[in-house]
């Protein structure tokens, strides 16, 4: 889901791409797209970009006298801008602004799930506070000033999506920060803040050791500022914001969200939180933390595992190790109906390796054909 640094480089792409670009015309809206339509057209006009937490703004302004337009943007879950050939636009293209070229390309805002919406005007959306990227100072006093409001009763990870306080912060930023920080997600948000606020105000520090704990061990709103600034340095491209080869950079920036080997929880609002160690004390009642497990490709250069007999069991005294839960039921789903003591069998013929010599037959097939020999005394089985 695009946050702030999607929202920023957005608004970059589209002053770089655009800059030379004039555009002429009306703006085409689709039929499907969440947003009204836009009552500007211009025999010549530029567009520039700007963004602010979560939202982008838009300027449509004549080259020749006469009102410009604004448009402010929310992407959404899917949302991004494409500058491509007019002739061949991509699907999902909801506005449409022409260039006066030949041939004409379009800048597109394309929404394949169509959560994103726009509204004219310039405003922003009022009740969003400062932007954690670009207005650092404004948004760290917006938090600390205003710590009695009952939305820091919560835990820290549903605050962190408050657009009132952190503007721009979202899933997978919220993740990464309270990981780096090493803060429980379930810990309530007041205690965590207030703490850090009585940091702020500890005034046997000196200027340069304040400086020197800012640098070592940042601290929460801190980190709402740098790891979105990550995001950001790294300049991913949103050309094509589909491009394997930049979500393969970005999965690998990642250290906490969907990362193998950290939990995750649902919060009050539905939405996952990934982490590592315990929750906290606000976790919710009832769930299990789940896992989210590796896929390993198989070592080469691994040493090959020994394989145990049934007899030498029987002479270690050994017991045969329970399957797992899932193999068990798949296992039982292969096998049919018939007695516990049967389907033991049949799993203990498909863990014995076939010869070079035999077809290539289902295991438990296998066993069937088997039984039907026996029964019918050197009769063909029937599959």
């Amino acid at each position: 889901m695009p946050e702030c640094p999607e929202l920023h480089l957005a608004g970059r792409y589209i002053n770089e791409a655009c800059g030379g670009l004039v555009f002429e015309g009306g703006v085409q809206r689709s039929v499907v797209g969440r947003g009204p339509e836009v009552p500007f057209s211009s025999e010549a006009y530029r567009v520039t970009a700007v963004s602010r937490g979560k939202e982008l703004r838009l300027t449509l302004e004549p080259l020749d006298p006469g009102p410009s337009q604004a448009l402010v943007f929310r992407f959404g879950m899917s949302g991004s801008f494409r500058l491509c050939e007019a002739s061949s636009p991509p699907r999902h293209a909801h506005l449409r602004f022409f260039t006066r070229e030949s041939p004409p390309r379009a800048l597109c805002f394309v929404d394949p799930r169509r959560f994103g919406t726009w509204r004219l005007g310039e405003e922003w959306q009022p009740d969003r506070g400062p932007c954690v990227l670009l207005e650092y100072e404004a948004f760290r006093e917006n938090v600390l000033t205003n710590l009695e409001d009952k939305a820091f009763d919560k835990p820290i990870c549903e605050a962190l999506l408050n657009q009132k306080y952190f503007n721009g912060i979202g899933n997978y930023l919220r993740a990464e920060i309270l990981y780096r920080a090493k803060i429980p997600p379930f810990e309530k948000a007041r205690t965590v803040l207030e703490a850090l606020k009585h940091r702020e105000q500890n005034s046997s520090l000196t200027l340069s050791k304040k400086l020197k704990l800012k640098r070592d061990n940042p601290d929460l709103l801190e980190l709402c500022h740098t790891v979105p600034m990550e995001v950001v340095a790294a300049d991913k491209n949103l050309l094509d914001p589909s491009d394997s080869d930049n979500y393969a950079a970005f999965k690998n920036w990642l250290q906490c969200y969907l990362v193998p080997g950290m939990s995750s929880l649902r919060d009050r609002n539905n939405r996952t939180i990934w982490f590592q160690g315990e929750p906290g004390p606000m976790a919710p009642k009832g769930q299990k933390s789940r896992k989210k497990h590796a896929h390993l490709k198989a070592d080469p250069e691994a040493p090959t595992p020994t394989v145990t007999t049934r007899a030498s069991k029987r002479r270690s005294g050994g017991a045969e190790k329970p399957l797992e839960p899932a193999v068990k039921e798949e296992e039982e789903k292969a096998v049919p109906d018939g007695s516990r003591k049967g389907r033991a069998r049949g799993r203990k013929k498909v863990a014995a390796a076939p010869t070079l010599s035999e077809p290539d037959v289902p295991p438990v097939r296998a066993k069937r054909n088997r039984t039907s020999a026996r029964r019918g005394r050197g009769a063909a089985a029937v599959v």
